[in-house]
């Protein structure tokens, strides 16, 4: 099968022996210095020297986490939107009570800072700006060093930053750039079966979490930090991703952070350049194109969903359809964490000598 999605991605041998490990204690010292060296390995990757945790969810239950930690019911938000999971986070700081400000930009663009500048002049109380760094629905990164800039330099908001598809893979320094939460999944860059959420938190989080009174418990970001200083985690962990994740840290640390993330931009471009030259429509804009993912027009004349339908169901071949607004418009190549070229090519070979067959009705 060749696994073309934006998460779950294919996992490597090495990761797939560390998932059939027998079960351990933990609340043992096998476990502590397992994740001693997992949460030592992630503040490499987050660019951070600060706070890394680690929650048995979702990305999505990270970034749950990241606002009822932070924020208190009737705070005022930013939300800036380029596509479904831009929506996704403001929905939750709404679901919470946040009075969300949604910024929205068309989708296949990117946010554009000056429209961010304005609307926090707009929003003077604004407690957090929340921006999803990679939109996986429309395979656009948005220019998040700049972004962060303004934020920081028109307001003392939080910066809260969903990395889900882009931390480990497009460059992102947590540090350097201000942000005061970063959320990943561990189904992307990772190589790991979903699962596990991996969150960083700034000193400025932390001060702001003495006085957020928004309701949380199994998110509680102090109950994860003090038990993490103990060895431990805050409520019973999956054991068998910990392995998991220990063993794809072993390869990325031995392939080398740059490797990583030029490889990442390579097959991206790899991608873009193999689709063009077999009639294929990009979608996003060139100049924010994303490295984890790729979303190419539907052609005319082809049914999306019976597109994808004949390449899983005669070329063994599975992509991503489009969302919401854009389902059956698009459809998306994930080329993150474990793939190359060959499988990236054989993927749109696939997709081509499907075409006939997806003609619609």
């Amino acid at each position: 099968m060749n696994l073309r999605l934006v998460g779950p991605t294919p996992l490597p041998p090495t990761v797939r022996d560390a998932l059939a490990r027998p079960m351990l204690n933990h609340r043992g010292p096998e476990f502590a210095a397992m994740q001693t060296r997992i949460v030592n390995s992630l503040q490499h990757y987050f660019q951070t020297a600060h706070d890394i945790l680690l929650f048995t969810c979702s990305g999505t239950g990270g970034l749950e986490a990241a606002l009822v930690n932070l924020l208190s019911p009737g705070d005022a938000v930013v939300a800036v939107s380029i596509g479904v999971f831009g929506d996704r986070f403001a929905d939750i700081a709404e679901a919470f009570g946040a009075q969300t400000h949604r910024l929205r930009f068309p989708w296949g663009s990117a946010a554009d800072p000056d429209a961010l500048r304005a609307k926090l002049a707009e929003i003077k109380n604004a407690r957090a700006v929340l921006i999803t760094h990679n939109e996986t629905s429309t395979a656009t990164t948005n220019p998040l060093q700049e972004l962060a800039r303004v934020a920081h330099e028109n307001s003392d908001a939080l910066l809260l930053v969903d990395a889900i598809s882009s931390m480990g893979a497009i460059h992102l320094p947590v540090d350097e750039w201000g942000v005061d939460v970063a959320v990943t999944g561990s189904q992307k860059v990772w190589m790991i079966p979903p699962g596990l959420a991996m969150v960083s938190v700034s000193p400025r989080a932390w001060d702001a979490y003495a006085h957020a009174r928004m309701p949380r418990y199994y998110w509680d970001f102090k109950k994860m930090r003090d038990a993490i200083a103990k060895g431990q985690t805050s409520f019973t962990p999956g054991v068998n991703l910990y392995f998991a994740l220990d063993a794809a840290l072993d390869l990325m640390n031995a392939e080398g952070f740059e490797n990583i993330r030029a490889r990442h931009a390579r097959l991206a471009q790899h991608t873009r350049d193999g689709a063009q030259t077999r009639g294929f429509e990009l979608f996003a804009d060139p100049q924010f194109a994303s490295n984890t993912v790729t979303a190419l027009r539907v052609p005319p004349g082809v049914n999306g969903k019976k597109w994808r339908q004949v390449l899983n169901q005669t070329f063994d071949t599975v992509i991503a359809g489009g969302q919401k607004e854009l389902t059956d418009k698009i459809v998306r190549i994930g080329h993150l964490g474990w793939v190359n070229e060959a499988e990236l090519d054989a993927c749109l070979d696939a997709m081509t000598a499907a075409l006939p067959y997806a003609q619609a009705n």
